[in-house]
Protein backbone atom coordinates (compact mmCIF):
# COMPACT_ATOMS: atom_id res chain seq x y z
CA UNK A 1 0.00 0.00 0.00
CA UNK A 2 2.90 2.37 0.73
CA UNK A 3 4.02 2.19 -2.91
CA UNK A 4 0.82 3.91 -4.07
CA UNK A 5 1.38 7.53 -5.03
CA UNK A 6 -0.78 10.31 -3.58
CA UNK A 7 -2.16 12.58 -6.28
CA UNK A 8 -4.22 15.75 -6.23
CA UNK A 9 -7.76 15.31 -7.58
CA UNK A 10 -10.51 17.77 -8.46
CA UNK A 11 -13.95 16.31 -7.78
CA UNK A 12 -17.20 17.88 -8.97
CA UNK A 13 -20.28 17.08 -6.86
CA UNK A 14 -23.75 18.10 -8.05
CA UNK A 15 -26.10 18.27 -5.05
CA UNK A 16 -29.64 19.29 -4.19
CA UNK A 17 -29.42 22.86 -2.93
CA UNK A 18 -30.91 22.27 0.51
CA UNK A 19 -29.87 22.90 4.12
CA UNK A 20 -27.29 20.41 5.33
CA UNK A 21 -26.13 19.16 1.89
CA UNK A 22 -22.72 20.83 2.12
CA UNK A 23 -22.32 19.76 5.76
CA UNK A 24 -22.91 16.11 4.81
CA UNK A 25 -20.36 16.26 1.99
CA UNK A 26 -17.76 17.92 4.23
CA UNK A 27 -18.61 15.55 7.08
CA UNK A 28 -17.76 12.62 4.84
CA UNK A 29 -14.22 14.00 4.45
CA UNK A 30 -13.65 14.92 8.09
CA UNK A 31 -15.16 11.67 9.36
CA UNK A 32 -12.63 9.67 7.39
CA UNK A 33 -9.67 11.97 8.04
CA UNK A 34 -9.36 13.16 4.43
CA UNK A 35 -8.06 16.68 3.84
CA UNK A 36 -9.71 19.25 1.57
CA UNK A 37 -7.20 21.53 -0.17
CA UNK A 38 -9.81 23.74 -1.82
CA UNK A 39 -13.59 23.98 -1.67
CA UNK A 40 -16.04 26.08 -3.68
CA UNK A 41 -19.81 25.84 -3.83
CA UNK A 42 -22.43 27.78 -5.77
CA UNK A 43 -25.92 27.30 -7.24
CA UNK A 44 -25.79 26.11 -10.87
CA UNK A 45 -29.40 25.34 -11.74
CA UNK A 46 -31.92 27.57 -10.02
CA UNK A 47 -35.05 25.89 -11.45
CA UNK A 48 -33.97 22.42 -10.25
CA UNK A 49 -32.33 23.87 -7.11
CA UNK A 50 -28.92 22.26 -7.68
CA UNK A 51 -25.52 23.45 -6.51
CA UNK A 52 -22.07 22.34 -7.59
CA UNK A 53 -19.35 21.67 -5.05
CA UNK A 54 -15.79 21.57 -6.37
CA UNK A 55 -13.41 19.79 -3.99
CA UNK A 56 -9.65 19.51 -4.40
CA UNK A 57 -8.18 16.71 -2.32
CA UNK A 58 -5.19 14.36 -2.35
CA UNK A 59 -5.01 10.62 -2.05
CA UNK A 60 -4.01 7.34 -3.59
CA UNK A 61 -6.14 5.90 -6.38
CA UNK A 62 -7.92 3.65 -3.85
CA UNK A 63 -8.69 6.54 -1.46
CA UNK A 64 -10.05 8.73 -4.29
CA UNK A 65 -12.28 5.83 -5.43
CA UNK A 66 -13.54 5.42 -1.84
CA UNK A 67 -14.30 9.14 -1.62
CA UNK A 68 -16.23 9.10 -4.92
CA UNK A 69 -18.26 6.00 -3.98
CA UNK A 70 -19.04 7.46 -0.53
CA UNK A 71 -20.17 10.75 -2.11
CA UNK A 72 -22.40 8.90 -4.60
CA UNK A 73 -24.20 7.17 -1.71
CA UNK A 74 -25.27 10.48 -0.10
CA UNK A 75 -28.98 11.19 -0.69
CA UNK A 76 -28.41 14.86 -1.59
CA UNK A 77 -25.82 14.00 -4.29
CA UNK A 78 -27.02 13.83 -7.90
CA UNK A 79 -23.70 13.32 -9.74
CA UNK A 80 -19.99 12.95 -8.91
CA UNK A 81 -17.21 13.42 -11.48
CA UNK A 82 -13.47 13.15 -10.93
CA UNK A 83 -12.43 16.00 -13.22
CA UNK A 84 -8.75 15.09 -12.87
CA UNK A 85 -9.12 11.93 -14.93
CA UNK A 86 -10.32 13.91 -17.92
CA UNK A 87 -7.94 15.73 -20.26
CA UNK A 88 -10.75 18.05 -21.24
CA UNK A 89 -11.05 20.02 -18.00
CA UNK A 90 -10.61 23.77 -17.64
CA UNK A 91 -9.56 24.87 -14.15
CA UNK A 92 -9.50 28.46 -12.94
CA UNK A 93 -9.18 30.42 -9.73
CA UNK A 94 -9.65 34.09 -8.93
CA UNK A 95 -7.31 35.96 -6.61
CA UNK A 96 -7.40 39.52 -5.32
CA UNK A 97 -3.97 40.78 -4.30
CA UNK A 98 -3.20 44.01 -2.46
CA UNK A 99 0.41 45.17 -2.41
CA UNK A 100 2.48 47.97 -0.91
CA UNK A 101 5.57 47.88 -3.11
CA UNK A 102 9.02 48.84 -1.86
CA UNK A 103 9.79 52.36 -3.12
CA UNK A 104 12.31 51.23 -5.73
CA UNK A 105 10.12 48.36 -7.01
CA UNK A 106 7.15 50.14 -8.65
CA UNK A 107 8.47 49.59 -12.20
CA UNK A 108 9.06 45.90 -11.46
CA UNK A 109 5.50 45.71 -10.12
CA UNK A 110 4.14 47.14 -13.39
CA UNK A 111 6.16 44.64 -15.47
CA UNK A 112 5.04 41.72 -13.31
CA UNK A 113 1.38 42.73 -13.48
CA UNK A 114 1.62 43.05 -17.27
CA UNK A 115 3.38 39.66 -17.55
CA UNK A 116 0.57 37.91 -15.65
CA UNK A 117 -2.22 39.99 -17.25
CA UNK A 118 -3.61 41.01 -13.86
CA UNK A 119 -6.19 43.80 -13.76
CA UNK A 120 -5.80 46.89 -11.58
CA UNK A 121 -8.69 47.23 -9.13
CA UNK A 122 -7.45 50.31 -7.29
CA UNK A 123 -4.40 52.40 -6.61
CA UNK A 124 -4.50 54.80 -3.69
CA UNK A 125 -1.49 56.38 -2.07
CA UNK A 126 1.14 53.62 -2.17
CA UNK A 127 -1.28 50.68 -2.20
CA UNK A 128 -2.32 48.76 -5.29
CA UNK A 129 -4.86 45.98 -5.69
CA UNK A 130 -5.08 43.56 -8.60
CA UNK A 131 -7.40 40.84 -9.82
CA UNK A 132 -6.01 37.75 -11.54
CA UNK A 133 -7.91 34.80 -12.95
CA UNK A 134 -5.86 31.80 -14.05
CA UNK A 135 -4.78 28.31 -13.05
CA UNK A 136 -3.74 27.91 -9.40
CA UNK A 137 -0.09 27.33 -10.42
CA UNK A 138 0.04 30.61 -12.37
CA UNK A 139 -1.57 32.47 -9.46
CA UNK A 140 0.97 30.90 -7.09
CA UNK A 141 3.80 32.14 -9.35
CA UNK A 142 2.28 35.64 -9.44
CA UNK A 143 2.07 35.71 -5.63
CA UNK A 144 5.68 34.51 -5.26
CA UNK A 145 6.90 37.29 -7.56
CA UNK A 146 4.83 39.94 -5.77
CA UNK A 147 6.24 38.84 -2.41
CA UNK A 148 9.67 39.92 -3.69
CA UNK A 149 8.29 43.34 -4.64
CA UNK A 150 6.54 44.32 -1.44
CA UNK A 151 4.11 43.46 1.34
CA UNK A 152 1.04 41.65 0.06
CA UNK A 153 -2.38 40.56 1.24
CA UNK A 154 -4.18 37.84 -0.75
CA UNK A 155 -7.74 36.60 -1.00
CA UNK A 156 -8.49 33.57 -3.22
CA UNK A 157 -11.74 31.97 -4.34
CA UNK A 158 -10.60 28.37 -4.51
CA UNK A 159 -10.54 26.28 -7.64
CA UNK A 160 -13.45 26.01 -10.04
CA UNK A 161 -13.49 23.63 -12.98
CA UNK A 162 -15.67 22.56 -15.90
CA UNK A 163 -15.49 19.89 -18.58
CA UNK A 164 -15.03 21.11 -22.15
CA UNK A 165 -17.26 18.32 -23.51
Amino acid sequence: MSNQKKEKHTISVLVNDEPGALARVIGLFSGRGYNIDSLTVAPVNLSKKHSRIIIVTSGTKIIIEQIIHSLERLIQVKKVIDLTSSNSTNERELALVKIIPKTNKVNLLKKTVKKYKAKLIFNNSRKYAFEITNSPSIINSFIIELNKIGTIDVSRTGLIAILKE
